[in-house]
C-alpha cells in the first residue's frame, strides 16, 4: 500500500509553527478535560495536582498519534467523561464499558446518524451544569485572579474549544498581573506560553 504522507515541498517554518500550534492545543486541551473531570471525581491530592498525570498524558498522545495516522477522528479525551463520573465512574472499568458500547453501536450507526446534533445539547447541557460547580472555588475578589478565569470560561462557548478558553486565559493573565504590578506571580513558563499563543493568532 502507498504510503499517503507527504512532507516534500512544505515550507519548514510554517510546519514548524503549525506543529507547535496543534501541540499545544491538544496540551491544553487534554490538560483542561483532564484536571476539569478529575475535580469533579475528587481525584486532585492536596496540592491541586492530579497524581499520575504523566500517564494519561502518554496514553492521549499516543492514542491522538495513532488516530491521526489511520485518519480517524480525533483519539483523546473529552469533557463529556464529567457525566460519567457524575454517574460514580472513577477507574479504567468505566472507560471499557464506554468502549464496549460504542462499538456495539457501530451496528445501530444509520440510526444514531439519523438523530439531528441538537438533539444532544440536553446531554451537554447537563456536563456543562456539573462542571460549573467548581467556579465557587475561584477568587473572584481578586481581579488578577477572577477576570482571567471569567474570559477563560466565556471564551470557551464562543470559541466552542476548551483549548481557545485557556489560551485566552493565560494571556489575560499574564497582562493583567504585568499591568497590576503583579509580575513576581508570573513564572517563565507563563511568558513563554502567552508569546506562544499571542504568536499562534498572529501567524495562523
Amino acid at each position: 500500500m502507498k504510503s499517503q504522507f507527504q512532507f516534500t515541498g512544505i515550507p519548514v517554518l510554517e510546519l514548524v509553527v503549525i506543529v507547535f500550534a496543534f501541540l499545544f492545543v491538544d496540551l491544553f486541551d487534554t490538560l483542561g478535560t483532564l484536571v476539569g473531570v478529575s475535580t469533579k471525581a475528587n481525584m486532585l491530592d492536596k496540592d491541586g495536582k492530579l497524581p499520575k498525570i504523566k500517564g494519561a498524558l502518554m496514553a492521549d498522545a499516543v492514542a491522538t498519534t495513532a488516530g491521526a495516522v489511520l485518519g480517524t477522528s480525533t483519539v483523546t479525551t473529552f469533557v463529556e467523561s464529567a457525566s460519567g463520573v457524575a454517574e460514580g465512574g472513577r477507574t479504567g472499568l468505566t472507560a471499557v464499558t464506554t468502549a464496549i458500547l460504542f462499538g456495539l453501536s457501530l451496528l445501530l450507526s444509520p440510526i444514531f446518524l439519523a438523530i439531528p446534533s441538537f438533539a444532544t445539547a440536553p446531554a451537554l447541557i447537563v456536563v456543562g451544569f456539573y462542571m460549573l460547580g467548581n467556579v465557587v472555588k475561584i477568587h473572584f475578589d481578586d481581579a488578577s485572579e477572577g477576570i482571567p478565569a471569567f474570559i477563560c470560561i466565556a471564551a470557551m462557548p464562543f470559541f466552542y474549544s476548551i483549548s481557545e478558553g485557556i489560551s485566552m486565559g493565560i494571556i489575560s493573565y499574564v497582562i493583567i498581573n504585568l499591568v497590576a504590578g503583579n509580575s513576581k506571580k508570573l513564572s517563565p513558563v507563563m511568558y513563554v506560553l502567552t508569546v506562544l499563543f499571542i504568536l499562534k493568532y498572529f501567524l495562523l
